[in-house]
Parts: structure tokens; sequence; C-alpha cells
């Protein structure tokens, strides 16, 4: 009984993530990107990319919220190019891994290194980091794998400036967010649904320390709010900016639909968080996801899909990266 319900959850996952996918995509005649691209030229690519991945967040759980996060702000830079990779330079000191503190790319070199042992020259670093987004949702959520479409180069400019420009901030207000995911080609639904990777993964208190200080933002729950007080000292007193969980309700490194959930309770930790609650619209779209996990995680990997191919370079444009953190010699 137990294996036949967990097929038919299976089953039903697999045909909403299809259902999502279809909606959701450009058609491939009208995308510059293909499903199997490397068939020919690499066929072992993905299968290198997924083993690799999971080896890693099996590992250290807290990596998979550390790839999905790469790939976010890969995309919301520059497009999807690798950018957000690649090391400072005597001549370039201000590369975009210097404007925000992230982690993972320890983890993209070993994925990188797995794949050029078997196809040397050929997988870009900006299609490993889309793979790797990818099979996170797999091996931290529990999706069923789903096509990722592949065919980026790799970019070769990185600026600081432009992750200043184009990330959205964690204080930003609704109609902010609408227009900085729109200006990237994306929907309000996309917005609410790609926000359920805030599932998993960590902030700073720096980042969210407005919410609690010098009084508690009243749409925060209250005995959250304490909790999050025992942790994070007030502005000022003390030169600490410790590290708290996105979810703090139940398993930190999953990614799920439980974010919603914590969003309706007043459980998370950014404005931009709280603020899906104020339109009819967007607080009705949270509702649903806290209710219906299957339907969101089909929508989750069809909105991922879909940011994968952002301002991309394909066919001559860029190049195909030797390492992930410098531009070809």
């Amino acid at each position: 009984m137990a294996t036949s319900a967990c097929k038919s959850k299976t089953m039903l996952l697999m045909v909403f993530v299809a259902a999502a996918l279809v909606m959701s995509t450009p058609s491939l005649a009208q995308s510059p990107l293909q499903y199997n691209f490397y068939g020919s030229s690499c066929p072992q690519a993905e299968a290198t990319v997924r083993s690799v991945t999971e080896g890693i967040i099996k590992n250290d759980t807290t990596m998979g919220a550390a790839l999905m996060r790469l790939f976010f702000h890969d995309c919301f830079v520059r497009g999807c190019d690798a950018s957000i990779l690649l090391d400072p330079t005597a001549n370039n000191t201000q590369v975009e891994k210097k404007a925000i503190a992230l982690r993972g790319y320890d983890a993209v070199n070993k994925i990188k290194a797995a794949v050029e042992a078997v196809c040397p020259g050929v997988v870009s670093c900006a299609d490993i980091l889309a793979f790797a987004a990818r099979d996170t949702a797999v091996v931290s959520g529990g999706f069923t794998t789903f096509y990722m479409p592949s065919g980026r180069r790799d970019g070769v400019v990185s600026r600081l400036f432009d992750v200043l420009q184009n990330i959205p901030s964690p204080i930003l207000k609704l109609p902010d967010l609408i227009n900085n995911f729109a200006a990237k080609g994306l929907t309000v639904d996309d917005l609410v649904t790609l926000s359920g990777a805030h599932s998993f993964g960590q902030a700073h208190c720096s980042v969210f320390n407005g919410r609690l200080y010098p009084t508690v933002d009243p749409t925060m729950n209250a005995t959250f709010a304490d909790a999050l007080k025992t942790v994070c000292p007030a502005p000022g007193t003390s030169g600490a900016d410790p590290v708290v969980s996105n979810n703090r309700v139940t398993d930190p490194n999953v990614l799920s639909n439980q974010y919603y959930s914590n969003l309706v309770a007043g459980k998370v930790l950014f404005v931009s968080d709280q603020q899906l609650m104020n339109s009819t619209y967007t607080a009705a779209k949270v509702a649903n996801n806290s209710g219906d996990a299957a339907t969101w995680m089909g929508q989750f990997a069809a909105a991922l899909v879909k940011m994968g191919s952002i301002q991309v370079l394909t066919g001559t444009a860029g190049q195909v990266r030797k390492y992930c953190n410098v531009v070809n010699s």
C-alpha cells in the first residue's frame, strides 16, 4: 500500500511538472536553448553534474541552497552567463562575487572538474550552474527530475556595479519586486513561485534586523521575533553578524512549500517575503502554494527553467571556460 501511494504521488508530481513546463516556457523553436544540447558532444554531461551535485549535498545539506542561490544571482545580474563565478583580476578587482558573500564556488569548481574529465572544453559553466540548480531541486526538494534546456555560453565580463543594479533587495516593497522581476521577463506568478526557495538557506541578521529593532515589525509573529532577538543583537551593540536559517520552523535544508505556511504565519525573515501578503492576488497565490505542494513543485520547476533563459549567450557569443573562475587566456 505504501509503495503504491508513493508511486501515485510521484506520477501526480510528474504530471504537474510536465503541465507547468508546457504552460510556462517558450517553445524550443522560440528559445535559443535546447533540450539535450550535449546529447552528441558530451552525452555524460548531465549525469556527471547530477552525480557530483548529489554527493556534494549529501555530504553537506546546506549546499543545496547555496547552489540554488548562485544560479539565481548569476541569472539576475547579467543573464545566465556564469559571470558570478569569475575571480577578481589585476585589471578588474570589483567583480560580482565581491558584492555579496555567497557560498558554493568550490562546489561548482568541483562539478566543472568532473565534467572536464569526461568532456574537455565542451560544457559551459553557465550550463553547469543550471543543471546543478535543477539537480538541487531533486536532491534537496524531492522533485521528480525535469528537463533543463542548455546551450548557454560563458560571459567574459563581471562587474560589482551590475549586482547592485539588478539583484532584488530583501527590503524591497511589492511594486518594486514586481518591477524587478518584470525587467527580467518574469511575472508576478514567477516572483511568488521562486520565492519558495527561501524555504531553505541562511541569512545574516543584518539583512533583516530592521524588522526586529528598535521595535518588532507588527507583521512578524511575536514569538518568532523573540526567538530571533536571542540570536541577532541590536545594531551597534556588537560587531558580530550571526547567520540564521531562513526556515526556523521545519528542516532548514529542504526546498519545499513550507515557506508559504511560514509566510502566512508571519514567520519569515525578509521584508520582501512579507510583502507577498500585501496584495489580494499574491496572498491568494501564497495560500494556494501553502496547501498544494505538488502544484507548487511543478510551477517552481517551470519558473526555474524560465529564469534560466534570461539574457543567455549562445552560438559563438562568449566562450566555454576551462575553469569557471577565470576567462580563457
